[in-house]
């Protein structure tokens, strides 16, 4: 395990939160430089509604969104002719890696503070690390990292 590379991830994330994206944002932006260096990051876009659990709706937290969207840079299927099981896979065990180590997996649990108050942006930035966190950790077990 390269702890070295589990905080980077972890201080890379927080620092694209701090500078505004949303915790579903800052995760993409981390792992597509590890995972997927050559895709537009541009494509952070298609997860800007995933922030605040879906949009404020308070359901599944957006880091672990942002987490699946991550694995599925090297998981991910290109056809419908390919298998999906190892995807689904992945995200299964990362989910329930999410929930052992915060408890939940729903935002609303998560974070009970108002939207956008300082103690709401404390808590989401140490999620959104701490996820960057146990993201790096499960990659690297995985074997999942490109050389």
């Amino acid at each position: 395990m390269n702890n070295d590379l589990v905080i980077e991830a972890r201080n890379k994330a927080g620092n694209y939160f701090k500078e505004g994206y949303n915790c579903a944002e800052a995760i993409f932006l981390t792992f597509r430089e590890y995972l997927a260096p050559e895709m537009d990051p541009a494509m952070v876009k298609l997860l800007t509604g995933f922030g605040n659990g879906l949009g404020k709706a308070g359901c599944m937290c957006g880091a672990l969104t942002g987490s699946i969207m991550s694995l599925n840079m090297v998981k991910g299927r290109t056809s419908n002719d390919e298998d999906r099981i190892e995807a689904y896979n992945h995200s299964h065990e990362f989910h329930d890696r999410f929930e052992e180590r915060f408890g939940a997996s729903c935002c609303r649990i998560l974070n009970t503070h108002p939207f956008e108050s300082r103690e709401h942006l404390t808590t989401c930035l140490k999620i959104t690390g701490n996820t960057a966190k146990i993201l790096m950790e499960y990659q690297q077990e995985k074997g999942l990292l490109n050389d």
